[in-house]
Formats: structure tokens, C-alpha cells, sequence
């Protein structure tokens, strides 16, 4: 895993961000089985509902261009510890990745290694725990 690449994406990623009421840029590189590098970035709306994170916005993209397989995550923050995806966003990974290697890094360079089955060890699973 070339993790400075991903995180190098990741950074890049974030200077896309459109985070003009929150100010807070978020930058996604998600890296498929293949070796592809998919960028995602955050894109707020003033109804804050509709706002879409970074790592969403990387699986959406990597989606709609044929990749559901993918085997690391990068994610950049300017915050201290660096941050980390949320609720939502761990949910829609799980949905690919039970086990996801997850970089989090930040603007002064510290980062932390996590997986994504150490974030949310109880994902929803189907159909136990979807109603019909």
C-alpha cells in the first residue's frame, strides 16, 4: 500500500472542497482493488441536510465509474487529532469494505492508522437488522 499517495490524493482532494459555511475541508482518496485512486471532497448546501462528506462523495464517484471493491482509505483534515469519518460515512464503506485500512492525517502532518472494523463493529447487516 503506497500510503503517501493516497494521502497525497486526499490532500489534493480537500482543495476542492466546497465548505463555505462551515469553512471545514475535507479531503477523501479511496483506493480500489485495482490500484485507481478515487478522490472525494465535501460539499455543503445551506439546507445543512444535504450536505455530502468527503468519503461519500469518493465512494459515489468510484461507483459510478465501476469500482465497488476497494482495499484503503485516506481522509485529510485541519483539525487536531486528524479527522475521522462519521457515522454515515462508515455505514456507506461498510457496505463495500467490512475491513477498510483507514489513514486519517491532517494539515501538520499527524496521522493515525485505524481500520474501519475497529470504527464501527456493528454495522447494520441483512436483512437481521433492516425491517420489511
Amino acid at each position: 500500500m503506497d500510503w503517501q499517495t493516497l494521502y497525497q490524493a486526499a490532500l489534493d482532494a480537500r482543495l476542492r472542497a466546497y465548505a463555505p459555511y462551515s469553512k471545514f475541508l475535507v479531503g477523501a482518496a479511496l483506493q480500489t482493488s485495482d490500484g485507481t485512486i478515487v478522490t472525494g471532497c465535501n460539499v455543503e448546501n445551506r439546507s445543512f441536510g444535504l450536505c455530502i462528506c468527503a468519503e461519500r462523495t469518493a465512494v459515489a464517484k468510484a461507483i459510478s465509474q465501476g469500482y465497488d471493491e476497494f482495499v484503503a482509505l485516506a481522509v485529510v483534515t485541519d483539525c487536531s487529532p486528524a479527522g475521522l469519518p462519521c457515522g454515515m460515512c462508515l455505514e456507506t464503506l461498510t457496505e463495500f469494505a467490512k475491513d477498510l485500512p483507514i489513514l486519517a492525517g491532517n494539515l501538520e502532518g499527524e496521522k493515525r492508522h485505524v481500520t474501519l472494523r475497529q470504527l464501527h463493529p456493528s454495522p447494520f447487516e441483512w436483512p437481521d437488522n433492516l425491517p420489511l
